[in-house]
């Protein structure tokens, strides 16, 4: 509310003042045989701090001038005229003049003030973030970039004499290298659309068991030393999801679980289907596509599980690497979709992934029909 308050023109905060402190006057003047003026005072002082706490400093001040002109005028004996009867009462005007005064000027620096140490602290966090991409992309970048600088040297070398099998192996590596390098600029650029909010989900029909086997053919390198299991049901329907956006979440997920698990660790990718309900688009109510990434490794810290999915975040142990982008280029992906992501630690050991997407189903007899 303060941030849409803070946007109004300075014209529209006078008119706010003095609509607030009419109203509030007005009310307390059908009542003013039933109140004692020092409770009057009492409101219009609450109104005008609650307005310094939103507008601008003049603005405010006027509230503050008005509330006192209103409080002399018809709320003090003798009533619809600015003369006080006596001493007391013309001393509770000027004191509430200059409490109101000093109150609406206070609340308002103390406003600014809050305002100055949020600039600051959000300069010092955008820092620390620049900081750690920095060291992230340092090591992520510049190693498959060395790896493929070196092997072209060797192979263009003209001092060097290198086998055949040698040349296809580092040929393996530059490829290998030069998808590590895809992955991390990918994950970069992904990051940058959900920043700007550009990202704009396609819809189309999604065959998830074909797009996890893609999938998992580009990462087989990755995959090499860890068990892969893809539980789905052979009638699998279509869901209306984006493709490229859905080969993202689950590329990102598995690579993460390649890279944070034990040799000979088993990663299973399980797509289900729930008919079990009565179709109604609503997150909370249905969701009829459910896919989960699990692992048997050592799971993740509890106290961290809440943190994972934050930009740049990396777990406190984990090894040297990795942008902490993945895991929130997920998240933003997920709910570009309207769907949601849980993480939680399993009782056996590991962690498994749930993604839930209230999304349309075709049914694959019904396109063989056509």
């Amino acid at each position: 509310m303060r941030s849409i308050l803070n946007q109004i023109k300075r014209e529209n905060q006078y008119l706010i003042c003095l609509l607030s402190v009419s109203i509030v006057a007005s009310l307390c003047l059908f009542t003013r045989d039933y109140l004692d003026h020092k409770i009057v005072g009492y409101l219009l002082l609450v109104v005008v701090s609650l307005l310094a706490t939103f507008l601008d400093i003049f603005p405010v001040l006027l509230s503050a001038v008005l509330s006192a002109l209103i409080m002399n005028f018809f709320f003090l004996q003798p009533y619809y005229t600015f003369h006080v009867s006596n001493a007391e009462d013309s001393l509770l005007l000027f004191l509430f003049f200059l409490i109101a005064l000093i109150n609406g000027v206070l609340t308002y620096r103390i406003r600014k003030a809050e305002k100055i140490l949020q600039i600051k602290e959000l300069r010092i966090n955008t820092m620390k973030l620049y900081d750690s991409l920095l060291d992230s992309l340092s090591h992520e970048l510049r190693t498959p970039i060395s790896t493929i600088m070196g092997s072209i040297d060797t192979i263009q070398s003209k001092t060097l004499t290198i086998s055949e099998e040698n040349k296809q192996k580092l040929y393996s590596e530059i490829e290998k290298a030069s998808l590590r390098l895809n992955h991390q600029v990918e994950n970069l650029l992904n990051m940058s659309r959900l920043e700007s909010g550009v990202i704009q989900p396609k819809m189309d029909w999604c065959d998830l068991k074909e797009l996890v086997y893609n999938v998992l053919d580009s990462l087989k390198e990755d995959l090499h030393f860890h068990k892969i299991a893809v539980v789905a049901d052979e009638n699998l329907p279509l869901f209306k999801l984006d493709y490229g956006l859905m080969e993202q979440i689950i590329y990102n997920l598995v690579f993460n679980a390649s890279q944070y698990t034990p040799k000979g660790a088993k990663i299973e990718i399980k797509v289900e289907y729930h008919a079990d309900a009565d179709f109604e688009y609503n997150p909370d109510k249905f969701m009829p596509c459910v896919i989960t990434i699990s692992d048997d490794g050592n799971g993740f810290p509890e106290a961290e599980i809440d943190k994972v999915f934050d930009k740049f975040y990396r777990l406190q142990n984990s090894k040297t690497g990795g942008t902490g982008l993945g895991l929130s280029i997920v998240k933003g992906f997920v709910e570009a979709q309207n769907g949601k992501i849980t993480l939680k630690n399993k009782e056996e050991g590991g962690s498994a992934f749930k993604i839930y997407f209230p999304t349309l189903v075709m049914n694959t007899a019904a396109i063989s029909n056509e």
